[in-house]
């Protein structure tokens, strides 16, 4: 497998950037040693300051957080 980027790590930050990686067409994988239950079910960020709010809806992640 090849790709252009990989980010070790899925918590918020990692999962953010392949997203952004995404958007511009750049391929990344994401590496972590946790299972995939593990990480949804941990929470992680428990205060979102303005700045990501703002990221989160401009990349179209935002919806479920609104809710």
């Amino acid at each position: 497998m090849r790709t252009q980027v990989t980010i070790i790590g899925a918590g918020p930050a990692g999962l953010m950037l392949g997203h952004l990686l995404h958007l511009q067409g750049i391929e990344a994988i994401i590496l972590e040693t946790r299972s995939r239950d593990y990480i949804e079910q941990r929470v992680r960020a428990g205060v979102l300051e303005q700045g990501t709010v703002d990221l989160l809806n401009e990349t179209g992640l935002g919806e479920r957080m609104a809710k």
